[in-house]
């Protein structure tokens, strides 16, 4: 009889099979394979690869399943040993809950894709938590969905641990033919590990130019252009508002242009605009001191930006980009600016800065009139902008505030798709007014006066700045940017890199 593994917990037989145990464990290959849920409980139904399997195991899989009980829940995993001599020395079964799920119309969601992510991370880190380091994964019907889940779920930020307490992260590799959609499903994951990476960094290693750096290094080899401007070139082009919130760092302010040229040379590019404030104590209007430090992925929005543009490089997508990062630490000093001080804008706009902590909104105002000069498509701007935000959705989707429906409509789409959903706000005339109308020195306050709509009313400044020749959408990710308080199975506590698959499934759709 084989030994297995349900849940946390191992049932051992007898010394000799302790000592085969042993020797499985050095082995260190194991398989992830699917099952779906019957209609009943005793009944099994395994995925096609799976039934392969079983095949070639003289039916010994789906023996040892019937052996521990064969109802095997959505995600729940059971570990087997010693059912092949040869390639893998355990297998790990992961249930995928019914077959056949599609969109679920209410929760906005593919399930059936969901699942797989979800299934796969669970039997990776099942099988990792008893040190098998070498994951052949099959692709559970849909390779991509099975890629994502393995790469994502068996990634952590852990590069500043001391070298001999860093754990080993597991290799996963595709268990079957699929390798086309695997690695675009690898590709996609990647690039939102990265974006992870990036927002987890210390502050002190990830200033603005050692981002740009970064940046340069990774896209630079991709044959991405990129271009860091500093601060003389800011103050060249006017960029009054983008400069008052860098005032109260030593840290020089960058900004980063990045070109992906995928698309014919005579196409409008589409125009990203990331958020790049590398850390946020709040200038003068200070934040509180608990959780400060997550202000080091107050540049989220940013990572979001290159780490899309980079799986679009590697996916070879048919579409110009123009990438636009404004970059700087907000910190408060004798030279910082002062709530009530005014600042003007590349477009000549006046603003009152009635709440340095409200900074974000003033680097995407600089940025959005920058955006207009390449005459782009459409301007998507996104930004770990408002609390409000987190407040109004919680870690469950992005929000997202769009001049145009039909964009908005494959945004929607492409989350539904990535299990990273987005949700629509209202971009009222409404939220301007409560920007616009505060004060008669100054033709925008950078917030309003009455409290409400935080996340909606900072939307409605950004829309003084972008430009009304082309359509505009904002993403608010500010609940989104930590995964220590969602649901998804696959990503580890940490920054979350999200919605960059979103974004890399929107740039599909856009180039199709």
């Amino acid at each position: 009889m084989a030994l297995f593994l349900i849940g946390s917990r191992v049932v051992r037989f007898g010394n000799s099979q302790l000592r085969f145990y042993s020797s499985c464990l050095n082995m260190k290959k194991g398989l992830v394979l699917g099952v779906y849920e019957g209609e009943n409980k005793d009944e099994v139904i395994l995925t096609p690869t799976a039934a392969k399997y079983n095949e070639i195991v003289n039916g010994k899989l789906l023996t040892n399943i019937n052996l521990a009980g064969p109802k095997i829940k959505k995600s729940k995993t059971r570990v087997f040993w010693g059912i092949e001599n040869a390639q893998h020395a355990c297998i790990a079964v992961v249930g995928l809950g019914k077959q056949n799920l599609g969109v679920d119309p209410l929760e906005e969601i593919d399930e059936g894709k969901e699942n797989i992510r979800s299934a796969v991370a669970a039997g990776c880190s099942a099988l990792d938590s008893v040190d098998v380091k070498d994951i052949d994964v099959e692709a559970m019907g849909n390779a991509e969905a099975a890629a994502e889940g393995a790469v994502l779920g068996t990634w952590f930020f852990q590069e500043f641990k001391n070298p001999s307490k860093q754990k080993v992260l597991p290799k996963v590799q595709l268990y079957g033919e699929e390798q086309s959609a695997w690695q675009v499903g690898k590709i996609k994951a990647e690039a939102q590990n990265w974006a992870r990476r990036l927002g987890d960094t210390p502050a002190n290693l990830m200033t603005p130019t050692i981002f740009s750096e970064t940046v340069s290094n990774v896209l630079g080899g991709l044959g991405v252009k990129v271009i860091v401007h500093d601060k003389a070139w800011a103050e060249e082009k006017k960029m009054g508002s983008f400069l008052s919130v860098s005032r109260g760092s030593v840290e020089e302010p960058k900004f980063v242009e990045i070109h992906y040229q995928g698309g014919n040379p005579q196409d409008a590019p589409i125009a990203f605009v990331g958020k790049g404030v590398t850390f946020d104590a709040g200038g003068i209007s200070l934040k509180p001191a608990t959780h400060m430090d997550e202000m080091r992925a107050d540049m989220n929005g940013a990572a979001c930006v290159v780490a899309s543009i980079k799986a679009a490089a590697e996916l070879k997508l048919k579409v110009n980009i123009v990438g636009l990062i404004p970059l700087t630490e907000n910190l408060p000093s004798g030279s910082a600016t002062k709530p009530g001080d005014l600042v003007t804008a590349m477009n000549g706009k006046t603003i009152i800065v009635d709440n340095t902590d409200a900074e974000g909104r003033l680097i995407l105002a600089d940025a959005l009139c920058y955006a207009a000069e390449f005459k782009p498509k459409f301007t998507l701007d996104i930004a770990t902008l408002t609390g409000a935000m987190g407040i109004a959705l919680g870690a469950a989707a992005t929000g997202v505030f769009s001049s145009s429906t039909e964009l908005w409509e494959v945004l929607r789409a492409a989350g539904t798709a990535t299990g990273d959903r987005v949700w629509r706000m209202p971009l009222w005339q409404h939220y301007n007014g409560k920007m616009t109308k505060p004060t008669k020195s100054a033709d925008v306050n950078n917030v309003s006066k009455v409290k409400g709509g935080g996340a909606c009313v900072a939307a409605g400044f950004l829309r003084e700045f972008a430009s009304t020749e082309a359509p505009w959408l904002h993403l608010d990710i500010a609940g989104v940017m930590s995964s220590n308080n969602d649901d998804l199975n696959y990503l580890q506590p940490g920054m979350s890199g999200r919605p960059t698959r979103t974004l890399i499934e929107f740039l599909q759709k856009m180039s199709s």
